[in-house]
């Protein structure tokens, strides 16, 4: 089987100068991807371009809709590098997302545009009925996080049809724990600043324990960033995600031990390595296998 190499065919459509002098992308799916790409190509060996080219387009409609919602939402009048920011990011998800369209029209994969697009408007509605929670102030940080991970796996599940029947409930259940960990990992890099935190877990996890001064200050975004850490660190809430970390990895172990076919334990143990390989390259947390 050809190796993985979906982060480097995104490359060309993802990588431009200006883009990454004046803002910051989210992170490439990669191992969402990296799961959907085996699954689809177990026991498919004669269309691996086709299967390179769905988890391709996946990645960039999933980097579209991630950029989007990247997107600075505050009220506050923006200077010119914020708004030159928020800019890019409007375009550069349109654009990322085009390629989709493009590139399947082009191999005339009429049938997936169609499957991918309706996935598409399913995740903005998981999203607007989210945000209308968030707002009434009736989400718990677990409801949230549980929420965000169905939303993460909206598109890859559209394939489900396309895997074959005795590995679907392994692809569902490992795409789960892959989704988690990668939406973790998004929290964690999220709760660094207080301007990135608001309504995120650590912020909503907070606001769930905190005290009545503290949680005055966190809804008026009276907090400087030295006290939103002492905030974190007071509720724990890296600790609390670093053990969904590990708990994701070990549920991950738990059904690859159950995985008989060689190759494909082979194919998903190599795609957990670089998973954590990714995380402990990004400096966020240190999980052991």
């Amino acid at each position: 089987m050809k190796p993985y190499r979906i982060p480097q065919l995104a490359k060309p459509y993802t990588d431009y100068d200006m883009i990454q002098r004046h803002t910051d992308l989210p992170p490439f799916s990669d191992g969402r991807g990296h799961l959907l790409y085996i699954f689809l190509s177990h026991g498919s060996p004669a269309d691996l371009k086709g299967v390179e080219l769905f988890t391709l387009v996946t990645g960039l409609v999933q980097l579209g809709l991630d950029t989007h919602e990247s997107i600075d939402r505050t009220q506050e009048e923006p200077d010119r590098d914020l708004m030159r920011s928020r800019q890019l990011k409007v375009l550069a998800g349109d654009y990322f997302s085009s390629w989709f369209y493009h590139l399947l029209a082009k191999r005339e994969q009429i049938e997936m545009v169609g499957i991918l697009s309706t996935a598409v408007a399913d995740v903005n509605v998981m999203k607007a009925n989210l945000y209308s929670k968030m707002k009434s102030m009736i989400l718990s940080a677990e409801q949230y996080l549980r929420h965000t991970v169905q939303l993460n796996m909206r598109l890859f599940l559209s394939f489900t049809p396309m895997i074959e029947e005795p590995f679907k409930e392994l692809w569902e259940r490992l795409l789960a724990e892959f989704s988690q960990y990668e939406t973790v990992l998004l929290e964690l890099r999220r709760g660094d600043d207080t301007e990135n935190a608001v309504d995120g877990y650590c912020y909503l996890k907070v606001l769930e324990s905190a005290a009545e001064d503290e949680r005055r200050r966190l809804l008026e975004k009276d907090i400087d960033l030295k006290d939103w850490k002492k905030l974190k660190m007071k509720y724990k809430c890296d600790s609390l995600l670093t053990d969904k970390l590990h708990g994701s990895v070990q549920s991950i172990q738990g059904l690859l031990q159950g995985v008989k076919d060689e190759s494909l334990f082979s194919e998903l143990s190599a795609a957990l390595d670089r998973l954590l390989l990714h995380m402990k390259i990004s400096g966020q947390a240190a999980v052991e296998g």
